[in-house]
């Protein structure tokens, strides 16, 4: 079923859409974050300021290279050492559409450890944008049922797993990390 629900989220999202799916945190709503087109949705969808920028997932840590311009090498020992989710900002943005990153060309970065998120970004073969499925300042939900209709009736695909399990809401460790190896825990 995994795989199934997989190829048809990756479908949705080749061709523009918005997801509203579950990620290694809480449920999202998402978009390739290689697609402004589909970014702009998000932002419209949760009615939120373009100058607030997104995260994205990335399925490895070698693939942080491709969006960043120069990883510090503390960046790997940082991510490994804390066993909840880790969102980095990093500096200098690279390769993404620039309603991604923030104004000041910084970006945020999560490198998923779950398998059905890890699994859709391989099979998407980008970065996926993640956003809690809430209108901005609202609650974030932490079951399926908590999302408003309102967000669910305006995704273009909503991921057919997990749908009664309990989240957590697990916020994400927030590191902000500077090119010079220097960081900074925002959010622990």
């Amino acid at each position: 079923m995994i795989k199934e629900e997989i190829q048809k989220t990756v479908k949705v999202l080749k061709n523009g859409g918005v997801i509203l799916y579950p990620t290694d945190t809480v449920w999202g709503l998402g978009c390739d974050a290689l697609n402004a087109r589909a970014v702009d949705k998000i932002y419209k969808i949760k009615k939120r300021q373009e100058s607030k920028s997104l995260i994205i997932l990335l399925n490895s840590f070698e693939a942080l290279n491709e969006y960043v311009q120069k990883v510090p090498e503390i960046a790997e020992d940082l991510i490994s050492s804390i066993e909840k989710p880790v969102t980095v900002i990093y500096d200098n943005a690279r390769n993404l559409p620039r309603n991604v990153s923030a104004p000041d060309g910084t970006i945020a970065i999560r490198v998923v450890r779950d398998e059905f998120c890890k699994n859709l970004i391989s099979a998407l073969g980008h970065p996926l944008v993640s956003s809690s499925a809430n209108i901005s300042g609202e609650p974030t939900p932490l079951v399926f049922s908590q999302i408003a209709p309102d967000i669910i009736n305006k995704v273009d695909y909503c991921v057919q797993l997990y749908h009664d399990q309990f989240n957590q809401a697990k916020a994400s460790t927030i590191i902000r990390l500077f090119s010079n190896g220097d960081y900074k825990v925002i959010r622990d």
